[in-house]
């Protein structure tokens, strides 16, 4: 097997996280994601399964939206998107997002581009999937210190999306919605459980997991290093070049 960088075993787990949806849509700035939802796309292809939609905004080639966000939204609140994807200033262990500011609001310390259309989108996609790079306590936290998007509601409201995972360069975590816990699944190489406690600001179930994130076989290396990262060219050419070329 090809050794993968961190970044295409990021792009990698993202595809898997996708796995059986119709429908997933990339909001702007969101390269890995967006990698990963063409990587599924052309896997799927190639083993004949069920044609999957990519939605990237910003994109004209991967995008069949014509009124931007705002149809983003409708197709939501339609039940047509699947799978979405948030990040945030902060992320904390109830899957609550922060997309304002650091410190106490109004008065943040720090201030972040804004919730826009998270709760929103939140609420209504069934598989949202939390993805941050940065793994530390800084950013997972154990309590956000603004909600702009909530990762669980009180019982008796109604509630069709919500966190489905948390990705970070570091670890995989499920999210147990019936708990409202997030779960550490597999740890990246050269990382370890032990790490993953220290560096994380929130608790978490199976905190000894020593389960290796695996990644991608030689066959799905190269498809990313070809076809996945001309199509990321597209949108996104600074970040495509960043990434291995095919041999």
């Amino acid at each position: 097997m090809l050794e993968c960088t961190n970044r295409e075993l990021l792009i990698y787990t993202i595809s898997r996280l996708l796995a059986g949806v119709r429908h997933v849509a990339v909001g702007m700035s969101s390269p890995m994601p967006a990698a990963g939802a063409m990587l599924l796309r052309a896997l799927n292809k190639k083993q004949g399964r069920e044609d999957v939609q990519v939605s990237i905004l910003g994109s004209i080639r991967h995008n069949s939206f014509t009124g931007g966000s705002e149809e983003l939204f409708d197709c939501a609140a339609q039940g047509r998107i699947d799978a979405f994807f948030l990040g945030g200033g902060q992320i904390d262990g109830r899957g609550n997002v922060n997309l304002v500011g650091a410190g106490g609001y109004p008065k943040s310390q720090v201030r972040w581009p804004g919730s826009y259309g998270s709760a929103y989108l939140y609420f209504l996609v069934p598989r949202v999937i939390l993805f941050r790079e940065e793994h530390s306590p800084r950013v997972l936290v154990d309590q956000v210190d603004f909600i702009s998007a909530p990762g669980v509601s009180e019982k008796g409201m109604y509630r069709r999306g919500g966190p489905h995972a948390l990705l970070t360069s570091a670890a995989l975590f499920s999210f147990q919605r019936d708990v409202g816990r997030f779960r550490l699944e597999s740890v990246h190489p050269g990382h370890s459980a032990r790490e993953i406690r220290e560096t994380t600001g929130f608790s978490f179930d199976n905190d000894g997991c020593e389960a290796q994130t695996p990644g991608p076989d030689a066959a799905t290396l190269a498809l990313m290093r070809g076809q996945i990262r001309t199509e990321l060219a597209e949108t996104y050419p600074q970040f495509a070049a960043s990434l291995p070329e095919a041999a």
